[in-house]
């Protein structure tokens, strides 16, 4: 699909934008699709995540093509940036997450979507109990931020879900989410990495590019081979200028759906009360963040002083295989492979 620098070679990036408009804007609700990319089933979600998305209106819910679910911790108070929002289903769900002074835009190239999402602000306005709506939809290319009107260091934290994949110059798309956030923002995104370099054929073919590539259909099948595609969530902050140190770190807890424990990354677990020492890196995260305030930092021990961060594995294919191997009977298994497929944070 693309090339080492994540720039489409074979087809314009007009055409490929044209093409995913067309595709989408064609999809009336789930049952519209070919593939099992948008409809896989993940582990169970939290039950005040539910809670929030049993009160999105019907309709919302059946326009959404979604892969799975992305909602990164602590949202209260924060204002949000969704790319791709579609039809606003998670956009209306983080609504209630974030609370009456956060807010949460949606931004979406496809106009039929966009209409979906609008006709229901008043409904959920009132269904939320606010006074004002704290949603707002956008028309925009993720690629292009700054022509949708989205201001520098303006977000907090932006989500994309099983969106990125489908640009046709995803470099673009990280500079702009960088522009756009503040320091100390997150860009947490969810999308689908192939285990090897596509063919022409499946680059071209709209219906595996729009639904990426998860297939439960033995024609399109045919076409990927033995071709296998995982679904990784990554998180990316944007930090100031300055540099922590390691050092100890306590998780006070509290946070809501991880009071007790939280799984920051594939990384760290921080579990409340419990003393954990961080490298440099993760020390700066946590303090330049919306983390800062569920911790509490204490000098490095004295080994601690001089050590060297963590090495990063960053290849989604080669984590799944390190988590399987460490708990080969947990249940793992996400959206968006050909044969199976596992999920890494």
């Amino acid at each position: 699909m693309t090339d080492k620098c994540g720039c489409v070679r074979d087809v314009s990036d007009s055409s490929i934008r044209e093409d995913v408009k067309e595709y989408y804007s064609a999809l009336k609700s789930t049952s519209d699709l070919k593939t099992n990319a948008c409809v896989a089933p993940s582990t169970p979600l939290p039950a005040f995540i539910r809670q929030a998305l049993g009160k999105v209106h019907p309709e919302v819910t059946s326009r959404y093509y979604g892969c799975g679910l992305v909602v990164p911790e602590s949202l209260e108070g924060c204002r949000v940036l969704d790319l791709g929002s579609g039809s606003g289903r998670d956009c209306y769900m983080l609504s209630q997450l974030v609370g009456e002074k956060g807010h949460v835009t949606g931004l979406d190239m496809t106009e039929e979507q966009l209409q979906v999402a609008r006709k229901y602000l008043d409904h959920h306005m009132k269904e939320f109990g606010y006074k004002a709506s704290n949603v707002s939809f956008v028309q925009g290319y993720i690629e292009a931020l700054a022509e949708a009107g989205l201001e520098k260091d303006s977000f907090d934290i932006i989500i994309s879900n099983c969106v990125v994949n489908l640009s046709p110059d995803k470099k673009k798309v990280l500079s702009e989410a960088y522009r756009i956030l503040k320091n100390g923002g997150e860009l947490y995104f969810s999308d689908v990495y192939s285990s090897g370099r596509l063919t022409t054929e499946i680059k071209n073919h709209k219906v595996l590019w729009g639904e990426c590539f998860g297939v439960d259909n033995k024609e399109l099948q045919d076409i990927l081979g033995e071709f296998k595609f995982v679904s990784a969530t990554y998180r990316l902050f944007k930090l100031p200028e300055g540099s922590s140190k390691p050092c100890r770190v306590i998780y006070n807890g509290g946070i809501t759906g991880v009071e007790n424990c939280f799984p920051f990354d594939c990384q760290y677990t921080f579990k409340a009360e419990e003393v954990v020492e961080v490298d440099r890196d993760l020390a700066n995260i946590l303090s330049f963040s919306r983390f800062k305030e569920d911790f509490t930092f204490e000098p490095p021990t004295q080994e601690q002083c001089g050590a060297k961060a963590k090495g990063c594995l960053v290849d989604p294919f080669e984590l799944v295989l390190q988590l399987e191997k460490q708990s080969p009977d947990s249940t793992t298994r996400r959206c968006c492979s050909t044969q199976s497929a596992s999920c890494c944070k």
